[in-house]
This record gives structure tokens, sequence and C-alpha cells, in this order.
């Protein structure tokens, strides 16, 4: 089949593995989180674009999360959500649909690290610097962050998704549950060592440089407090500063689940499922555990919350 003709062409996605009454389980579940998901993460960015007196550094730096999350919750959930009600033979996709998949799935996994990573940088100076914070954390700075923090993910996922896509095909079945770049190049009868080897670079130097900024950071601020003799301070910093660690410890966990499942081939479903939660859970606690631990966010859902009492 001519190579142009079979990129358009459809392509079977194997899927998740499980019985019909556990994919209704698997269904209910999964609805209710994506929209748990949307409702908490979309409101939070509402909540804090309306409220001036949220317009700070910190939670600014922090709306790039929600919508990340946004990004990877609905990348996978809907289409998952529709091949659960979709016989196992008819779970079919389009070669153009799949890469857009694959790029987003890859878009949210990076994103979430490099946010992070600006969000440490900003407890960061706020800790070790705070007299110099106002001076340093300025709208320009704020938005050279979060232009790094986007362009370090979208360029090389794209550089990621487009070494796959140059390749020609011979196979038109994917055995997974979504497309991601591996699924992608597995499609090709060509040698696709280079895919293998950026694929793994740009996951190693991703890690690598997100745990290293982070424990560098943290190590920093633990040494400003161990100095520091004011407790209020100390609280605080601890206080703030766990929230953030929280956060990238689920994701970081959540993240690696799959990773490490994907080398054992027995393990297959459970790499699956695995994958699925870290497109639910991360985006799924991070609105609750920053909008409950902010103080500024929670006292502003509580307000809102005896508003609809009070008006009903």
């Amino acid at each position: 089949m001519d190579n142009l003709t079979f990129r358009y062409s459809a392509l079977l996605v194997e899927g998740l593995q499980i019985t019909h009454q556990s994919s209704q389980l698997t269904f209910i579940f999964l609805l209710i989180a994506y929209v748990f998901t949307m409702v908490s993460n979309i409101g939070i960015l509402i909540q804090i674009s309306a409220e001036k007196s949220l317009h700070q550094p910190m939670h600014i730096l922090f709306c790039h999360l929600p919508v990340s999350d946004v990004i990877g919750a609905t990348v996978l959930i809907p289409r998952l959500l529709k091949d659960l009600l979709t016989d196992p033979s008819e779970r079919y996709i389009t070669y153009v649909e799949c890469v857009f998949q694959a790029f987003f799935v890859h878009l949210y996994g990076t994103t979430s690290h490099t946010i992070l990573m600006i969000m440490a940088y900003d407890r960061y100076v706020a800790i070790c610097n705070p007299l110099r914070y106002p001076t340093i954390m300025t709208n320009k700075m704020m938005v050279k962050l979060s232009t790094g923090a986007w362009a370090a993910a979208i360029l090389p996922v794209g550089i990621l998704i487009g070494l796959s896509v140059r390749l020609s095909h011979c196979r038109s079945f994917i055995p997974n549950h979504f497309c991601d770049n591996a699924s992608l190049f597995k499609l090709s009868c060509e040698n696709t060592v280079i895919n293998n080897v950026y694929g793994l670079t740009f996951t190693v130097v991703l890690l690598t440089s997100s745990l290293g900024w982070v424990l560098m950071t943290y190590l920093r601020i633990a040494m400003v407090c161990l100095k520091s003799k004011n407790n209020a301070t100390n609280s605080k910093a601890i206080k703030t500063c766990s929230t953030h660690l929280t956060v990238y410890v689920i994701l970081f966990i959540s993240g690696f689940v799959p990773i490490f499942l994907h080398r054992f081939s027995e393990y297959a479903e459970n790499r699956k499922f695995g994958s699925v939660m870290f497109h639910v859970i991360p985006p799924g606690l991070n609105p609750i555990i920053y909008g409950l631990q902010a103080k500024e966010i929670r006292q502003r859902m509580l307000k809102l919350c005896r508003n609809k009492v009070n008006s009903s």
C-alpha cells in the first residue's frame, strides 16, 4: 500500500483488555474523574483571573499547571471513554488523530515538569531573597519563565513526534490504549534507532533536570530555614513548599510507574492502568492540594460557597 494512503487510513487501537463488567465500572470512574478534573481546574483558573488579590507571581505561575492538567486529561480520557463503549474490533483512529494525541500526551508529561520547575524557582526567590522578590519576579520575568516552560516542552516534543512521522509504515495495529511516540514509530518496519536514542535521551534529560532542579532549590531553601531563627517565616516556608513538593512527588511517582512497568511484558495491563492514572491522579489532586493549601484561594472558595448557600 502506498505510504501516503496508509498514513490517512484507520489504525486499530488495542485499548484496555478488561471484562464487560469492569469496563462499566472503569467508564463511571473515568467519567467522574474527568468531570471533576475539568470543573476544579477551570474553576481555579477563573477564580485567579477574576480575583485581583490573587494576581501574584506564585498564583499566576500556578495557572499554567491547571492548563497543562486540562490538556493531559482531555487528550486521553474522552477517547478512552469512547473506546470503552466500543467493540474491541472497531476501536479505530485515523493516523492524523493518532499523531495529535501522541503530541499532546507527551506535551502534558513534559509541561508537568517544566511548570513545577519554574514554580520551584519562584518559591526559592521568595524564601531565599524575600527583600529582592518584587524586583526579581517582575511581569517581564514571569513572561520569560512561562514562555520558557512551554517552549522547553513544545520544541523537543515536536522533534520527538517529527522523527516518528517521517517514517514509512507497514502496520496498522497499535498495541496500546492510546497513541504515544512509541506507538507511532512501531508502525514502521524501518530502522528506529534514532527514535529510540532521542526518546531515551529526552526522557533522561527531562527527569534528571527536573529532579536535580527541584532538589537543588529545596536544598537551598532548607539551608536558609535552618539558619533563620524566625519561626513564623520558617513555618510559612515549610507550608508553602510542602504543597509544591507534594504535587511534585505525586507527579514523579505516577509518571515513573508506567515507565518502570514498561520493562516487564507480563505487566502490560498494569502498565496501561498506570499510564491512565498519570492522566487522572495529578490533574485531579493538584487543584485540591493547591486550593486547600493556598490561603487566598481557600478563603475565596469558602466565600463563594457561603454566597451560594445564602442566595439559595
